[in-house]
Order: structure tokens, then C-alpha cells, then sequence
């Protein structure tokens, strides 16, 4: 059936720009949502419009559960899953880490660092050469949060991100023999709607002169660099944190 690709929070943003541009490449694709089911069916059917093959499956990344029955749901309907992108990530309101509270900080760090650990177990099952696999790739959405810190604005958003580095850089060499490469990309101030959830629609705008292109990054211009690092041009790549920020 060929080769498969899962990516995370797929139904907007840099998720449905990852999506569209890995169809166009071959994949087939799992276009993961949690609540938007109306918005993955819209990426899957511009897929299949254009000749691609996909599925729009539901699943709240933080719930073992959910992981499981998605993963299954690949195995099924797509076949070999040869990359996963992990790209869910949620934040919340802008606050300083004294107003943040504990229930919050378990969102976070459930979506962000758990969610993410349980798909890479998942994929690493599937492709590694030590379990009968293929290989594969891995890419990890980060952000420049977990380099820059985001003070009173999103310290907990980006200690989840330097957590997923890290995890990136451990990976990438546990599965290196195994025909698994893992990296991550590292978004700067990209034009999605993250920055709606934080209370601040325009952020983008508002920051784009610290930027040395002065300019916010388009959600395309992440895509193509995930897909750049599941490519064979990429072949040698492992353990690499790729900034997508303009420069800064």
C-alpha cells in the first residue's frame, strides 16, 4: 500500500501544510485532529482531489488510548508508516510562571511531552530494523521558545519544547542502527493560529521586527523543511534541531 506518514494536529497550521506537501511527495497520510473533525476532512479531501491518499483520524494525543487505536488505524488503512511528525502543541493565555497553575502546566506537558514520547514508541515499534521494520524518520515540532524562553509570555510552552529537543537527541541515537533518523524543527514566529490560544491574534505581527528578515515565516516554509529532513537528501541527519526563524 506504500509508505505511510502519521503527523499530529494535522487538521491546521504547519500540521496541514506538512500534510498537503507530504501527499504531493507520495505519502499516504494520517491526518490527526482532536476536535476539528470538519477541517481534517477538508485537508483529506483536497488530497484525494489532487490524486493523493489520506485518512482523517481523531485522537487526543495526552490519552494513551487514542495513540494506540490511531496507530492501529495506519497499520490498517494506509500501510507501512515510514515517517511520524509529532507537530501537536498547545499553549495557553500569556501569563508569568507565578499565575500558572498546576492544571495547566499538566495540559501542556501531557500534549507536548507525553503525547509526543508515546507516538515516537509507537512508530519506533513499527519502524525499526530491530523489530522487523523498514526504518524511518521522526520529526519533532519545537519551537524557538525553548532557545529564547518566551518570559511572561510562555515559559511553560517552552520548557515542554526543550524537553522534545532533548528527547530528539536521545532518540535520534538509541535508534541510529535501526534505521530510524529522528530530528526536530525549531519554528521561529510563524503565522498560525497558537498564537489566537495565547490571547494574542496578531502576535506575529506585533514581533516580526526582532526578526532579521522582518518578516513572520509562513507555515509552508516549515513543511518544506520537515520534509527536507524526511527526504533521502537528509540521509545522514540525525539528532538535528533545524531552525525555521528567519535568523533569529
Amino acid at each position: 500500500m506504500g509508505k505511510a506518514i502519521l503527523i499530529t494536529g494535522a487538521s491546521r497550521g504547519i500540521g496541514a501544510a506538512t500534510a498537503r506537501l507530504a501527499a504531493a511527495r507520495g505519502y499516504a497520510v494520517c491526518v490527526n485532529f482532536r476536535e476539528n473533525r470538519a477541517a481534517a476532512d477538508g485537508i483529506v479531501a483536497g488530497i484525494v482531489t489532487a490524486g493523493g491518499r489520506a485518512i482523517a483520524v481523531q485522537a487526543d494525543v495526552s490519552r494513551e488510548a487514542d495513540i494506540l487505536a490511531m496507530f492501529a488505524r495506519v497499520d490498517a488503512e494506509l500501510g507501512r508508516l515510514a515517517a511520524l511528525v509529532n507537530n501537536t502543541g498547545v499553549n495557553d493565555l500569556q501569563s508569568r510562571l507565578e499565575s500558572i497553575t498546576a492544571a495547566r502546566l499538566d495540559r501542556i506537558l501531557a500534549t507536548n511531552v507525553k503525547g509526543p514520547f508515546l507516538c515516537a514508541r509507537e512508530a519506533v515499534k513499527r519502524m525499526s530494523l530491530r523489530h522487523g521494520g523498514e526504518g524511518g524518520g521522526i520529526v519533532n515540532v519545537s519551537s524557538a521558545a525553548a532557545r529564547l524562553g518566551s518570559p511572561g509570555e510562555y515559559v511553560d510552552y517552552a520548557a515542554s519544547k526543550g524537553a522534545l529537543e532533548t528527547m530528539t537527541i536521545g532518540l535520534a541515537k538509541e535508534v541510529a542502527e535501526e534505521g530510524i533518523r529522528v530530528n526536530a524543527v525549531r519554528p521561529g514566529h510563524i503565522y498560525t493560529d497558537i498564537h489566537a490560544t495565547g490571547g494574542e491574534p496578531g502576535r506575529v505581527d506585533r514581533v516580526k521586527a526582532l526578526v532579521p528578515m522582518k518578516r513572520g515565516g509562513q507555515p509552508e516554509e516549515v513543511a518544506a523543511a520537515i520534509l527536507w529532513l524526511l527526504s533521502p537528501e537528509a540521509s545522514y541527519v540525525t539528532g538535528t534541531i533545524l531552525d525555521v526563524t528567519g535568523g533569529r
